[in-house]
């Protein structure tokens, strides 16, 4: 009987060992993978070109999804310093989509572009600054430790970018 109980507490370490080991991506949406900051970082430029400069991206601040067909949806923070205040407002992340996207119940198209939340919005440009498209944004307090930049599950399906606690939600 005490055998018994030792074989359960080695199975169950080394299920949790087994479960930490695993890769770090998280599997959601019909086999969707959130990317892990390093494996987004391995996707994403160092700059990218907007409204006419070239911005450093913050490669630390980075996540997406890679879909069970291949294709990505990638976002990371850019350094907006030499664009103006209102431009800047607007241009916080870059967000590169592969392929059509329900962005906050509505259809983006494939494409790159800013991407930034102004009060209650979540707002896409393209990379002339022209909106393409403009959204509610949730704000979800009681997220404990919010990150400058993450994509995560959205527990109601889909997944969602967070810029701090601001949020919106997305699907394929």
């Amino acid at each position: 009987m005490r055998l018994t109980g030792i074989c359960k507490i080695v199975a169950a370490g080394m299920a949790a060992v087994i479960m930490m080991a695993a890769p770090s991506a998280i599997r959601a949406q019909g086999g969707a993978t959130v990317l892990t900051v390093a494996d987004a970082q391995k996707l994403l430029p160092a700059s990218v070109f907007y409204r006419g400069q070239s911005a450093t991206t913050q490669l630390r601040n980075s996540g997406g999804v890679k879909f069970a067909d291949g294709f990505y949806v990638l976002a990371t923070l850019v350094d907006t310093s030499g664009y103006s205040t209102g431009l800047a407002a607007k241009y916080q992340a870059y967000f590169i989509v592969e392929v059509p996207i329900n962005v906050g119940g509505k259809s983006l198209p494939a494409g790159v572009y800013g991407a930034g939340f102004i009060g209650d919005k979540f707002v896409l440009t393209d990379v002339g600054a022209h909106d393409v498209l403009t959204v509610a944004a949730g704000d979800d307090a009681v997220q404990k430790h919010p990150m400058p930049l993450q994509v995560a599950a959205d527990p109601s399906g889909g997944f969602r970018l967070y810029i701090q606690r601001k949020y919106v939600s997305f699907s394929k």
